[in-house]
């Protein structure tokens, strides 16, 4: 599973060829369409039209996911707290992420701190 942060919505959302390019590739290691927490949209989004115009086409291709379990929601309180860093947002995300699943963010410190407490979430940066 690939979960985004705000981070790797907003850079592939920008639809440059690296950012093509990057689907394309996800795509055929089978790790698309990818995971996006409705909270990364509070992070992403602008809450303008126009400015979210792209984020908001991209968004179509992703599973959303609007709800957070409690022990989901457990889980990221007790990350945070130990990796001392990162977001509420940031926490979820690896949360979701653990057993197996990998993180594409333009956060690495936070995102990896995280992680490093995490089972099984590895991080890739875009």
């Amino acid at each position: 599973m690939l979960v985004l942060d705000s981070g790797g919505l907003s850079r592939l959302a920008a639809r440059t060829k690296t950012s093509v390019s990057l689907i394309r590739a996800l795509t055929a290691q089978e790790l698309w369409p990818p995971l996006v927490p409705t909270m990364v949209l509070v992070e992403s989004l602008h809450g303008d039209v126009g400015r979210d115009a792209n984020t908001n086409r991209f968004l179509k291709t992703c599973i959303i996911e609007s709800a957070v379990s409690v022990d989901v929601a457990r889980r990221a309180a007790e990350l945070r707290r130990r990796a001392r860093r990162g977001s509420a947002v940031d926490a979820v995300v690896v949360a979701i992420a653990e057993l197996g699943g990998t993180v594409l963010t333009g956060d690495r410190e936070d995102i990896e701190a995280l992680a490093a407490h995490a089972d099984r979430v590895s991080v890739d940066v875009i």
